[in-house]
């Protein structure tokens, strides 16, 4: 599973002067981008992640990390 790492990137972003107002006004991200954000674990594009970094000026792995899902059982390669 793919979660995101910081607990609150809406408030780090409010934190460096990008307000909710100011991020819609300028068109840095949608609504819904915002509302998913507001949310845990949200399905956000790749897009939104490279925004998100430059915003915060920060990698990738900063933002996001993968925790193994052990419930979902690993595929197996067919025999040949």
């Amino acid at each position: 599973m793919i979660r995101f790492k910081k607990e609150n990137i809406l408030e780090e972003l409010k934190e460096l002067g990008y307000t909710t107002y100011k991020i819609r006004n300028d068109k840095l991200l949608s609504e819904g981008v915002l509302t998913k954000l507001r949310g845990k674990n949200a399905n956000i594009t790749l897009d939104t992640l490279d925004t998100l970094c430059s915003l915060l000026d920060c990698d990738i792995d900063d933002i996001i990390e993968y925790v193994p899902d052990w419930t979902i059982p690993k595929k197996r390669n067919p025999k040949t």
